[in-house]
């Protein structure tokens, strides 16, 4: 077994204690340094980061195998990688980029297959001069979307 599978499969042990805690991103560096980058359905603490770690470390040797190891949480400006994390920030605002257009928008919805914005845009009236302020809707699969961000509002 080589090194990046023993650490894949003790991650996934580890994470089969904790549900609520998903894998986002694991790297192995040439120089072994672990990287592991985790979410979870409502968040991330510090105890959780560290039973991971702990998971990880206390199971490898570092005579057979010198590495280092970091884990860490995905952070707040960091793009959605997967549906569970789409699912997660459901009534939240995100800032979408599709091929040729950036849409900030509500989540109201996310399956295996897509995602539903809401937003008002301001349009011309289809009588008369002016605009006026009309609800947009749109679905889009996760294969058109480039990049999602959750906005932060304080």
């Amino acid at each position: 077994m080589t090194f990046k599978e023993k650490v894949y499969n003790l991650l996934n042990e580890g994470l089969t204690e904790k549900p609520a805690v998903f894998l986002i991103d694991l790297t192995i560096t040439d120089s072994f340094k672990v990287i592991v980058t985790l979410d979870a359905d409502n968040g991330v603490v510090l105890q959780d980061c560290i039973d991971i770690s702990r998971a990880i470390e206390n199971n490898l040797d570092r005579e057979e195998q010198d590495f280092s190891l970091e884990v860490a949480s995905v952070g707040v400006g960091s793009p959605l990688k997967i549906v569970r994390q789409y699912k997660k920030n459901v009534g939240r605002t995100l800032i979408v980029k599709v091929a040729n257009e950036t849409i900030e928008a509500k989540l109201v919805d996310a399956n295996e297959e897509f995602i539903t914005l809401a937003w008002e845009a301001r349009e011309p009236k289809k009588i008369g001069k002016g605009k006026e302020t009309v609800q947009k809707r749109q679905e889009i699969p996760y294969s058109e979307i480039k990049e999602a961000i959750v906005t932060v509002t304080f």
